[in-house]
């Protein structure tokens, strides 16, 4: 089900989980709120996985754990201290795409 959360003056479409369901409405002002409302100030590490994160989707590559830790963006012990509760889940939500299927 797709529900409306008011970021800013815009409506941005979310599913159940709070996951965006159109990519389009991302932006720089829609991670800083996702983050904020989770505690998360985003540094310019952040930013650089959250680039790496779309990048992979916009390439319909599966995402998980693994695959980002050997990214070279990040290893797994700085990807979990990055986005400390559920680093997958966290970081697609607030990089604006689908949960990854890897994800419970």
């Amino acid at each position: 089900m797709t529900h409306t959360k008011l970021i800013g003056e815009r409506a941005i479409s979310v599913n159940d989980e709070g996951y965006l369901t159109d990519y389009a409405q991302w932006d720089a002002q829609v991670a800083e709120t996702l983050a904020k409302e989770i505690n998360i100030e985003l540094t310019p590490k952040h930013w650089a996985v959250l680039k790496f994160l779309q990048e992979q989707y916009k390439n319909e590559v599966a995402l998980n754990i693994r695959r980002i830790g050997s990214s070279g963006v990040v290893d797994i012990k700085e990807f979990y201290q990055l986005f400390p509760q559920g680093p997958l889940k966290t970081s697609t939500k607030i990089a604006g795409i689908p949960k990854p299927a890897s994800c419970i």
